[in-house]
């Protein structure tokens, strides 16, 4: 008879050995390895999904893309492609309070009339639900709530009910009984999330996967996971602010990298319809140092306000603070700063915020940050009205940035009167000459000398 055997798993990362390891040889991270025991192999494994069929040609197989749901929560929808794909799994991860059950709800509550909707819970009673239904004034006639935590009886529920919706609430809570080891494991969220995709594709059921995330932000559990399903989804945003950012980091029917931005309120997520009026509603006029840039999410432009806070430093050696950017591409722009315009940043710290809890990884706000710097070190404020756009290389020039027409567009609908681009877009931003004033630059220093100009 075989026996089950021993091995240490890192939770982080999923990485196996048959030794403890302070640290894991895969990811780097420190005492993340944990015991698990792993039952021998089963002879006779259930068969949890429908037969597949013969193979077939490309030409014969039918197109799901025009079966695609949508849930009427416009931000939802562009998020995952323009509706739920019959099928699809879709796991959404996020902090503790961040409104990960909320929205799963009003999404039941939205696909009400599409067919019914079974709801597992493995953390709450199906009264502590109606609670919050009540409150969120959802009434779905086609809601079936369960509190359970076996995924083989989930299966089965699966298999008596036959809905159209499956929402699990949440991956870390199911266990396989077959398997030693804790629910919330490497192995166990592995398992079950396998047999969760195997229900998915083979009975068409759209299922949405709650998760946990770590203390770094990362879903907990194997890398592994994010690779098994379909589509993944983070909350982004702190959970005492109103404001959530809903991003999508992977999406096999849609752009990858959109985001929705929704606001909690106390009937649940709202739609922010026009998220760059939102977020630059309470800018200051006369402030130095801050500056407005477009960013690209997806497709999708957004305005968003960059700070910068430039005073002498009485430490050996100044601090440099970042919220919202990558803090290695902010000191090689310093030191691009430094070395193409003269200025003496050496013996000054420096503090650059991203506003509203945006994070910006797009070279599109180099310009940005050295206008906001500038303007912060002279003291001298930047045109409320002016956008700023450009990726900045190490000789000082300005390069050629994506999308720029559609970036400028943005900038003209919500009232700005002047946009700073790269001179390589201004062939293809030429057409909004009209509603907007363009200035091309090729270097920092024509985007300084413009933007400080008293």
């Amino acid at each position: 008879m075989a026996q089950d055997k021993i091995v240490f798993c890192c939770q982080e990362c999923g990485y196996e050995s048959i030794n403890w390891l302070g640290q894991c040889p895969d990811c780097g991270k420190w005492n993340t390895l944990v015991e698990e025991k792993v039952a021998a192999p089963a002879k006779h494994k259930a068969n949890n999904t429908r037969v597949a069929g013969a193979p077939q040609t490309l030409a014969e197989i039918k197109s799901i893309e025009t079966d695609r749901i949508a849930t009427g929560i416009g931000e939802f929808d562009r998020i995952v492609g323009g509706g739920v794909v019959p099928g699809s799994l879709v796991l959404i991860g996020g902090a503790p309070g961040i409104g990960k059950s909320t929205l799963l709800l009003q999404v039941a509550q939205a696909l009400n009339r599409q067919g019914a909707i079974l709801y597992i819970s493995g953390e709450e009673s199906p009264q502590q639900i109606k609670l919050r239904a009540q409150r969120l004034g959802v009434d779905s006639e086609q809601l079936y709530l369960v509190s359970e935590t076996n995924i083989q009886q989930v299966i089965e529920y699966c298999k008596k009910l036959n809905p159209k919706f499956l929402i699990i609430d949440s991956i870390q809570t199911l266990s396989e009984p077959d398997l030693p080891s804790a629910p919330g494991s490497v192995g166990q969220v592995r398992e079950c999330t396998l047999q969760l995709m195997n229900v998915a594709k083979g009975y068409t059921i759209a299922t949405f996967i709650c998760g946990h995330v770590t203390k770094v932000g990362e879903i907990a559990g194997p890398r592994v996971l994010e690779h098994m399903v379909d589509t993944v989804l983070y909350f982004e945003g702190d959970a005492q602010h109103n404001y959530r950012i809903l991003r999508a980091v992977k999406n096999r029917f849609g752009a990858t990298n959109e985001i929705g931005i929704f606001s909690m309120q106390e009937k649940g997520l709202i739609e922010v319809l026009n998220p760059s009026e939102v977020l630059l509603s309470e800018r200051n006029e006369a402030a130095s140092g801050t500056v407005v840039v477009v960013s690209l999410e997806g497709t999708r432009p957004l305005l968003v306000e960059l700070q910068s806070l430039v005073t002498s430093t009485y430490l050996p050696v100044a601090r440099r603070q970042v919220q919202g950017l990558d803090y290695n591409r902010v000191l090689l722009l310093l030191a691009v700063m430094e070395k193409r315009l003269g200025l003496h940043l050496g013996s000054q710290d420096v503090f650059v915020n991203v506003v509203s809890g945006l994070e910006i990884d797009e070279p599109a706000s180099d310009l940005g940050l050295v206008g906001a710097v500038a303007s912060a070190l002279r003291n001298v404020p930047v045109d409320k009205l002016t956008a700023i756009m450009g990726e900045v290389g190490l000789s000082g020039e300005v390069r050629a940035i994506n999308f720029a027409k559609e970036r400028v567009q943005e900038a003209a609908k919500l009232g700005f009167k002047q946009a700073v681009i790269p001179a390589g877009n201004l062939k293809e931003a030429q057409a909004l000459k009209n509603k907007i004033d363009i200035l091309a630059v090729k270097s920092i220093r024509e985007a300084i000398d413009f933007c400080l100009k008293k």
